[in-house]
């Protein structure tokens, strides 16, 4: 289904996924070319009126990091209690410099900046539900109660918390829009080709910045 033309509107929603020093060039768990989305992302940022950003906030020795598993490496796969989970550097730990949003992006209008991964034993890529698939982040009532009904997605990875982020919000009754070009990808093992099938097969739209206007 084709979505209405644009601009945005009162029901629309900027949603900016972990733009983050750890996830950006010289951090511990750098996306490549990362830090070419926060161009397009502030000029996103002066045509919509909401604006929610996610920030990845772990503790220390989160189940996720390759060093709470003896003998793993990074990007090595261990099975936790809700499945398959993939091993990542240790990353964006909560009040270190690794976790603090990127000082360049610019969008003082945001409303919200929803914190997770912040249970220990459970990784969280989604903003809308944790890695168990069960438990639920809070952000797709708090959409609702606003009134939004369309969900513009950006940042950090297209392959992991963007791509996951968007299939939850088709899944919570959203509108879902990923803008291409305001995304980078970590791409492990084939996982951007399999991130937009997903999102395809659930209904997500991609979209150019460039497409959206004042």
């Amino acid at each position: 289904m084709a979505f209405p033309a644009l601009p945005a509107t009162e029901t629309d929603l900027l949603l900016v996924i972990d733009v983050q020093a750890d996830f950006l060039p010289g951090g511990a768990l750098a996306v490549p070319d990362g830090d070419a989305v926060i161009a397009p992302i502030n000029a996103l940022g002066r045509l919509f009126n909401h604006v929610v950003l996610t920030q990845d906030w772990h503790p220390a020795g989160h189940a996720s990091f390759a060093t709470s598993h003896p003998g793993k490496q990074p990007f090595e796969t261990v099975r936790l209690a809700y499945g398959e989970q993939v091993l990542w550097p240790e990353h964006c730990i909560q009040g270190t410099p690794g976790a603090a949003l990127s000082p360049l992006l610019d969008l003082p209008q945001a409303e919200l900046i929803l914190r997770k991964g912040y249970r220990a034993g459970i990784d969280s890529y989604s903003a809308f539900r944790e890695a168990d698939r069960t438990t639920p982040t809070g952000l797709a009532g708090y959409l609702r109660e606003r009134g939004i009904t369309r969900v513009f997605l950006c940042g950090l990875a297209t392959d992991y918390c963007v791509g996951w982020s968007a299939v939850d919000a088709r899944e919570a009754g959203f509108d879902a829009v990923v803008i291409e070009d305001a995304c980078r990808a970590i791409d492990l093992g084939g996982s951007l080709e399999r991130a937009w099938d997903a999102m395809a097969a659930a209904g997500v739209e991609r979209m150019e910045s460039g497409a959206i206007g004042g």
